[in-house]
């Protein structure tokens, strides 16, 4: 549904802002697409949704920048209009798609800069400084013999 929308509101934007309003947006929506033909893939709708806020900001500045020459013929004020309305709508999507992001299991709030876990397992790499606790050692002066098997 989010697709739908933004491709509809996109299509009537593009009546008067054409060029890198079309561009912008109709490269997020493929990724969106992406998103939704892979359904477990967090890189999918993290990109969808990254792209999704920059849109954003570039709606912004294209509508304020082009608003005065598109609005001079009723077409264009359509078009100025149905931007707008796509820009604020896209908000409440990227809330719906950040919901989407952590049903698939992506948690930006764990992850560096870099995308590294911040998490610490109790997984131990065989590359790993200290030796392993030995579960058949004996503690010294137990007294107990060493049993054979």
């Amino acid at each position: 549904v989010i697709l739908l929308v933004h491709w509809l509101l996109t299509t009537w934007g593009c009546i008067g802002f054409s060029g890198s309003y079309a561009w912008a947006n109709f490269t997020i929506l493929a990724l969106g697409v992406w998103a939704v033909a892979q359904r477990d893939s967090v890189d999918a709708i993290s990109m969808f949704l990254g792209g999704l806020l920059a849109t954003i900001l570039l709606d912004i500045i294209h509508i304020s920048v082009f608003y005065p020459l598109v609005t001079t013929w009723n077409r264009g004020r359509f078009s100025a209009g149905m931007a707008i309305l796509s820009l604020l709508l896209k908000p409440f999507s990227c809330f719906l798609v950040y919901h989407m992001y952590r049903e698939r299991g992506g948690d930006l709030l764990s992850r560096d800069f870099l995308g590294h876990s911040q998490e610490h397992s109790a997984y131990q790499t065989i590359d790993s400084p200290e030796p392993p606790a030995d579960p058949f050692a004996v503690p010294e002066g137990g007294g107990q013999a060493t049993r054979g098997y």
